[in-house]
């Protein structure tokens, strides 16, 4: 019988890799890298004998010609490897992500299955940080949170749950972790709809969407430029509220949000909150502990990290 031994939140942005130096809150900054560091700790301690990362896609490994709601590898992972994330062959175990497939389909969450699977850092982020130096397998999950329509947000709570009925039904006592990257807080320079993109870039971004199977190195780099143009839009109440919930253990309160509901309160980029619902779900939603928050306004985003130990909850 497996068991979830760690349960692990936290926001990615490539912007750390690439502009550190341009960073004015040097100290919002290193607090929550720190905390990155402190929760790797933390999974180092839980001796995971694989690691499922729950992550948005970013259009490099799905694209608007075939994305599906979540889409689990069960087999080969490859990372994209853009802006200084890790990039090539992930190790992996295909034999425990093929039997969670399996489970999540026969308990009515059906999921898509990749054997060749890319990833961009949606997960090899937390792969960078969080599984640093770990060696552990991943199991990724790729949740469709950019083309609407998105999944429901009960939906990916039923999915989390699910879950953990999964790894429960693994044998051999497996040590699994529970990853959720994304969040918190942030407003892209992307379409909120990808059917009807306003002015030049969001028409380039929605080519590069439609477009971009096998070839997305190519419209990378004005991807890029659009981005680190963006003015910030970060909403540090919503996101303050939201961990002090996953400390309470009442992320659940957040199932019943809409798409539009989020992007209201939280921004487009706020649609990865389901990552962290769907982690929280696999817990039980048990409380938590936030390690960090700072609004980065460098970084587009509000940076939190939250680790929800079973152990400790009981």
């Amino acid at each position: 019988m497996g068991r979830i031994v760690l349960g692990v939140g936290a926001s990615h942005s490539t912007l750390m890799n690439t502009h550190w130096e341009q960073v004015e809150h040097k100290d919002d900054a290193e607090r929550f890298r720190d905390a990155l560091g402190t929760a790797r700790d933390a999974l180092a301690a839980a001796r995971p004998d694989v690691a499922i990362i729950i992550g948005s896609n970013h259009f490099r490994g799905f694209w608007l010609d075939l994305i599906p709601a979540f889409t689990l590898g069960v087999d080969e992972v490859i990372s994209s490897g853009e802006a200084k994330t890790p990039s090539g062959p992930q190790r992996t175990n295909p034999a425990v992500a093929q039997a969670v497939a399996e489970s999540l389909v026969a308990a009515g969450t059906e999921v898509a299955i990749s054997a060749k699977l890319q990833i961009d850092h949606g997960q090899s982020h937390a792969i960078q940080y969080l599984l640093r130096d770990l060696d552990v397998p991943v199991i990724p999950l790729v949740v469709n949170v950019f083309a609407t329509p998105l999944p429901l947000m009960r939906r990916c709570v039923e999915l989390g749950r699910n879950l953990a009925a999964a790894v429960a039904a693994l044998p051999d006592e497996l040590r699994v972790a529970v990853i959720a990257s994304g969040g918190l807080s942030h407003r892209l320079p992307w379409p909120s709809r990808w059917q009807d993109p306003e002015g030049e870039d969001e028409e380039f971004l929605v080519e590069a969407w439609r477009e971009g199977r096998g070839d997305w190195q190519r419209y990378d780099a004005r991807r890029r430029q659009i981005i680190t143009a963006a003015r910030p839009t970060i909403f540090p109440e919503f996101d303050e509220e939201f961990l002090a919930a996953l400390e309470k253990g009442e992320l659940s309160r957040y199932a019943n949000l809409s798409t539009e509901e989020i992007e209201a309160v939280a921004g487009n980029g706020g649609q990865e909150l389901r990552t962290w619902l769907m982690m929280a779900a696999a817990l039980g939603f048990a409380p938590g502990r936030a390690l960090a928050y700072a609004p980065m306004p460098e970084w587009l985003t509000g940076m939190g990290v939250a680790v929800i130990d079973p152990a400790r909850s009981a």
